[in-house]
């Protein structure tokens, strides 16, 4: 395939201007996304290419626009419902976990409801409590929804185009501070299957996992450890649901160590689960507990000082590497 590098932004709006002109079903709503291209200028031109039926500016009401896209899914359509942040769908969990995930099990297989939503989830900076939460373990709880959270341009692309394609509703976690990461993307089509993990960065010693943009953190503490002379395999979830679970026990397997990073509280967590899950299938291969380095237990102040002791970082997950190797 020819590459080239492009913007997270651009990516996504690929992603989903090929999906609007391969298939007619297929719009996209939600606040700000046409008159003004889209809060983050995901969806740039969108308005002028396929005008004001599929590219739909939407009231601040995050509940009336997630149930009418979910009827409008249950009569035919595609749509992708675009939330400004992850932190206001709350307003619109009843439509996503009553309506959207029970409807095919509700209506005896007579309706699917083929859904993306999708927008930033997590902390951008000084945004504070209401404005940096990180809600995939809370969607990935819900059976009925397919939950994607991706760390860079050509996952996004591809993952976006399969989940646009999807049957099933899917929640595609995104991240504002990641809009203008630059990557090398296909010039080709192509598509990422849902449910399947990649491994970033192979390595022998130590498994890190993560997703989204911790995935820059899991990354830059491996090329601190190798320094060190420790190897560490670093794999990117991509999916939350369905989780690649497999591809985790097979690199502890090899490494008999763990350690999830995750932007998210610790109770509930998406990490408490991959933890679960290794010791039930792989505990017989761990050298040591399972360690997580994730958010702190509490709301995110508004203070940097605050901001950089509630997030992972690094250093924090060296630290951990050194405990599960036994290096205090």
């Amino acid at each position: 395939m020819g590459m080239r590098k492009i913007p997270f932004r651009q990516a996504l709006r690929e992603a989903m201007t090929e999906e609007m002109r391969r298939d007619d079903r297929v719009f996209l709503m939600g606040e700000e996304v046409a008159e003004y291209d889209g809060a983050y200028k995901v969806s740039q031109g969108m308005l002028a290419e396929f005008g004001p039926r599929r590219v739909i500016d939407t009231p601040i009401s995050e509940l009336g626009f997630a149930g009418i896209g979910v009827g409008a899914a249950m009569n035919g359509l595609r749509p992708i419902v675009e939330f400004m942040t992850w932190n206001f769908a709350v307003l619109a969990f009843d439509q996503l976990v009553n309506s959207a995930a029970k409807m095919l099990n509700m209506s005896g297989g007579q309706f699917s409801v083929p859904i993306v939503f999708r927008g930033p989830s997590g902390s951008a900076g000084q945004l504070a409590a209401q404005h940096s939460q990180s809600f995939e373990s809370w969607m990935a709880n819900v059976p009925g929804l397919k939950v994607i959270s991706v760390s860079n341009p050509y996952d996004a692309k591809g993952l976006l185009k399969s989940a646009i394609r999807d049957d099933d509703p899917v929640c595609f976690f995104e991240s504002e501070v990641m809009y203008g990461d630059v990557g090398e993307v296909p010039e080709e089509e192509y598509l990422i299957p849902i449910g399947v993990a990649d491994i970033k960065r192979p390595g022998k010693d130590v498994t890190l996992v993560s997703f989204n943009k911790m995935m820059k953190v899991a990354l830059a503490a491996a090329a601190e450890l190798e320094r060190e002379g420790i190897d560490a395999e670093v794999i990117d979830l991509r999916t939350i649901r369905p989780a690649d679970f497999e591809c985790i026990v097979q690199s502890v397997k090899k490494t008999n160590r763990l350690v999830v990073v995750e932007e998210a509280w610790p109770f509930g967590s998406v990490s408490a689960e991959i933890a679960f899950q290794v010791q039930k299938r792989a505990f017989d291969y761990l050298d040591a507990p399972v360690a997580r380095v994730v958010s702190a237990d509490t709301s995110l102040a508004y203070a940097p000082t605050l901001v950089q002791e509630y997030l992972p970082n690094p250093e924090k997950v060296i630290r951990a590497v050194h405990r599960v190797l036994y290096r205090k």
